[in-house]
């Protein structure tokens, strides 16, 4: 959807007559029955005049088309100014602008396409400009019919126009050459740089003819979308389903297709414990359905496996395959039914509010559904891990039924993690009190678990066990502080225990559970949640101990740092028993769901010695 759109005359005379902000404004309340806010009307002001400074040339077309806010459809993305016309051979051109009004800004070392710069109230780290326009451009590339029949000529730039360059510049550096190669920055001062870029493709105006068609043309994923994800699936070994896992991937896409033929909404939710294969057959679903022609995303509230997952797809390139990988909060003004099929993976970590601040929309559970024709959720309530997590069962139904979805349910039993143990998994909720089984040891467990005397004794049982292929990592609960100062450097200690210190994953990474050298840090719930390893080490902290016959939790031993027990203290003070309630299940799934991360063997360190002594006698092998 277009909210502003005109020919360059049309824009030039409403800016000239300061109306133009005022005009978009309108449009936003008219259309989408949306306010907008004072500093997004004022940066319209602001940026579109220096856009009126650059297309007051005679050069570029009097009637090429010009857009502002193009919502790009089935997200709440939009982009910020467009401009339309045919080039010196007549074919359909646009030119995508993403403009700024930074001033400042840094780059980020180790992380992909990220720079911190002062935005929204806070320096902040957020997606390089470029990256951004180059991905909008992929976005209507990938999925917009017309685009793609006509063969229109996407062309994605930056405008900074407060920004004045340095030579060199900290945002044109050479780690985010891949991304200026396809959309340049042009800042203060460089207007002449940014009119030759637009004259040259576009000569002549098309009336608005183009954006019209962009703006009516159907969703789809594109050919060589398709024939990509196909390549990358058929490439890759772990994405190979067994048993249930092809069972429960197949009645899933027959619904799917369903859905397409007789418009009716469906949900499908789909419960697994860890290691059942959850994340294989979304990943699956997400290649097929998009092979069948349907657009389709894959979503998750943790970014950690959305960015995981899509690196082990897409390699180290830059992909539009990451397009496809979408957080749980970006379907808050999303139309109803716009997306053909949305498959959630780890449904139980899904929130009432999105936003930074926990306050935009309504419930994810709700939006997802609403989004799409065909919802599936990948389930296991065991893995709640903290307070704002409001995925269940109870809850996906009650949606389904409000939004006339019809629910159909199915689940995954088969163990393929922790050597396939459905034994092991069931000690563990006995030793740790989650649920009573008659799994009272580990005797006949064909699993690694062993309770080390040492910190480093497990550290170094960790390297050991990662030199073959990469695939073992160290992981704690969060009860030590995540420094601010230092955090992107291995020598700065988060975690110290005696004389035993190693950092938290540093920030300067989305993909710690693959990243070649992470082996030296200490991940947390949220960069492991939804992944495996051969081999996990698991550091568990003053917050679970052992007493007086039990395994007892304590909220007040989690750090400061630690968000998924935000809330717990005001709880306590207004219901103590509720609040104990809530932080018990919270710590005990969050050290259930690391001490499953490991498919072969899981190696445990506990600051409370009564708690190791405890375990050991629950192994069986305490002699």
């Amino acid at each position: 959807m277009i909210v502003y759109s005109g020919m360059k005359s049309d824009f030039l005379a409403a800016v000239e007559a300061d109306s133009i902000a005022a005009e978009i404004e309108a449009t936003i309340y008219n259309k989408m029955h949306k306010r907008t806010a004072a500093n997004e009307f004022r940066s319209w002001e602001n940026s579109l005049e220096y856009m009126y400074k650059v297309l007051n040339d005679r050069e570029i077309p009097e009637d090429s088309g010009i857009a502002i806010e193009y919502n790009i459809p089935q997200t709440s993305k939009r982009v910020d100014f467009i401009i339309s016309g045919y080039d010196d051979r007549q074919d359909p051109q646009v030119i995508i602008v993403e403009l700024k009004q930074w001033d400042k800004a840094e780059a980020v070392e180790g992380q992909d396409a990220l720079v911190e710069t002062f935005t929204g109230g806070a320096l902040r780290k957020v997606v390089h400009p470029s990256y951004q326009a180059w991905s909008y451009k992929a976005m209507i590339e990938d999925y917009n019919s017309c685009v793609q029949e006509r063969r229109i000529g996407l062309h994605p730039c930056v405008y900074l126009h407060n920004y004045r360059k340095a030579s060199p510049d900290k945002l044109e550096a050479p780690q985010y050459q891949e991304y200026l190669d396809e959309a340049p920055i042009y800042g203060r001062g460089e207007v002449a740089k940014l009119r030759a870029y637009i004259k040259k493709a576009v000569v002549y105006g098309d009336k608005k003819a183009i954006l019209y068609e962009i703006d009516h043309g159907k969703i789809k994923p594109s050919k060589s979308l398709q024939d990509a994800i196909k390549r990358m699936i058929e490439g890759n070994r772990e994405f190979i389903m067994l048993d249930e896992q092809k069972v429960v991937y197949e009645e899933i896409l027959k619904t799917a297709k369903t859905c397409l033929t007789d418009h009716k909404k469906r949900t499908v939710i789909v419960v697994g414990g860890p290691g059942t294969g959850k994340t294989v057959v979304a990943i699956n679903l997400l290649a097929a359905l998009t092979q069948e022609g349907q657009f389709a995303q894959y979503t998750s509230k943790n970014s950690a496996p959305r960015n995981v997952y899509a690196k082990k797809l897409s390699g180290h390139k830059k992909s539009s395959i990451q397009n496809m990988f979408k957080g749980s909060g970006s379907y808050t003004e999303v139309d109803a039914n716009i997306i053909d099929t949305i498959i959630c993976d780890e449904a139980h970590r899904l929130n009432e509010k999105s936003g930074l601040y926990g306050n935009e929309g309504e419930n994810q559970v709700k939006e997802i559904i609403n989004a799409s024709l065909c919802s599936v959720f990948f389930i296991d309530e065991s893995q709640r891990v903290t307070l704002k997590d409001i995925g269940s069962v109870n809850e996906i139904k009650k949606w389904a039924r409000s939004l006339g979805s019809e629910v159909s349910e199915m689940a995954l039993v088969s163990q393929f993690r922790c050597n396939g143990s459905d034994g092991y998994l069931a000690w563990l909720d006995d030793t740790l009190e989650i649920r009573p089984t008659a799994n009272y040891d580990l005797r006949d467990v064909d699993y690694d678990l062993r309770v080390l005397e040492s910190p480093h004794e497990l550290r170094e049982l960790i390297f050991e066990k990662n030199e073959p292929a990469n695939r073992a990592r160290i992981l704690a609960g969060y009860c030590w502080e995540w420094l601010r100062e230092g955090k992107g450097k291995t020598d700065v200690h988060d975690i110290v225990i005696d004389d035993f210190g190693m950092s938290w994953n540093l920030d300067n990474t989305q993909t710690f559970a693959i990243d070649p050298d992470s082996v030296h840090e200490i991940g947390c719930i949220h960069t492991s949640q939804g992944l495996e390893f051969d081999y996990v080490g698991v550091i568990i902290g003053d917050d679970m101990r052992y007493e007086n016959g039990h395994i007892v939790t304590d909220f007040t031993k989690r750090a400061r740092t630690d968000q998924s027990l935000k809330g717990i203290k005001k709880m306590f003070r207004e219901d103590p028993q509720r609040a104990l309630r809530e932080a018990d299940e919270i710590i005990k799934n969050t050290y259930r769901t690391l001490m499953t991360r490991g498919m072969k063997g899981c190696y445990v360190y506990c600051t409370n010695q009564a708690l190791a002594d405890y375990l050991r006698t629950c192994i069986g092998n305490e002699d």
